[in-house]
């Protein structure tokens, strides 16, 4: 079921609001971001079913986009990135917000459990916001770029960062190291709601990851180096976004355990029964739960 919020912190069914059949959030978002007050509207005088967190468990916003794309956009966390391999951050970085296509099947919601590779003993969360594109589009220019984003989310880049080294060592990856799961949500805020907080191609919120309660790393949407709309235009450059398409920005700086460690922040890597919460402001709190790998039968 896909719902949509009402101002008293129920949920009501999407399909009523819309008035047809929304069997996936993708369908919804060209009308979404046509009728957003209208939407708004509607859920606050909506007489009918309502709905409570409590009684349902929480996908990603979209599930099986067409495409995630994970842009590595914050120079802070890319140069901290590098220094950890003794390495300059590349000049040829700076020229154009590079991507990698992520895995959209192994995407889970907010809640939802998630346990290292086999393997791994550095499983590690990266603090990210998620751009949710909302109308169809193809060399989109920067300018106008902001029109083609229905909304936001909050994302979890969960790397196996011993993993991600041995890709690097031969010029590949990260892939294994990623692509076992990244958590998205916890739902998806529209851009109109959020105006006020765009200036130009700037969007500032802030940012906050916690352990087990206790908050590790702070940063700012703000700081990044490529604005959203240049990652929109870079995305569909010679390619075709669609509705529902998920980019990441990619970690902030200092919103990961690689770039705590070494100051003995946060005090080591994942571990079964730590619980992540990642944060950013006026969009909500993303949990996601550790578990042990489950045992072979």
């Amino acid at each position: 079921m896909v719902v949509a919020s009402a101002p008293d912190g129920t949920w009501v069914e999407l399909a009523a609001l819309v008035g047809r059949p929304v069997r996936k959030l993708e369908e919804a978002l060209p009308w979404l971001m046509a009728h957003a007050a209208h939407a708004i509207v509607r859920a606050a005088q909506w007489t009918g079913p309502r709905y409570h967190e409590s009684e349902f468990e929480f996908l990603p916003p979209v599930v099986q986009p067409a495409a995630f794309r994970d842009f590595d956009a914050f120079e802070g966390h890319v140069r901290a990135c590098a220094a950890r391999q003794g390495l300059p951050l590349p000049l040829a970085w700076y020229q154009a917000p590079a991507f990698r296509f992520a895995n959209r099947l192994a995407l889970i919601g907010h809640g939802a459990p998630v346990w290292a590779p086999a393997g791994t003993r550095e499983l590690d969360f990266g603090l990210a916001l998620g751009v949710v594109i909302g109308r169809v589009g193809r060399d989109i220019p920067v300018a106008q770029a902001w029109s083609h984003v229905a909304g936001f989310t909050i994302v979890n880049d969960l790397c196996a960062r011993d993993l991600e080294r041995t890709e690097r060592a031969v010029g590949l990856g990260p892939s294994k190291a990623c692509d076992f799961a990244a958590a998205v949500g916890p739902w998806l805020v529209l851009r109109e709601e959020l105006k006020d907080c765009i200036h130009d191609q700037r969007l500032t919120l802030a940012m906050t990851a916690g352990i087990n309660g206790r908050v590790c790393a702070q940063g700012q949407v703000a700081s990044l180096h490529f604005s959203i709309p240049q990652l929109v235009a870079q995305a569909s450059r010679d390619a075709t976004l669609f509705p529902g398409d998920l980019l990441s920005t990619g970690t902030v700086g200092g919103g990961c355990l690689m770039e705590l460690r070494p100051a003995g922040v946060a005090g080591g890597w994942l571990q079964p029964g730590d619980a992540v919460e990642l944060a950013i402001e006026r969009i909500g709190v993303l949990r996601t739960r550790i578990e042990g790998r489950p045992v072979a039968a």
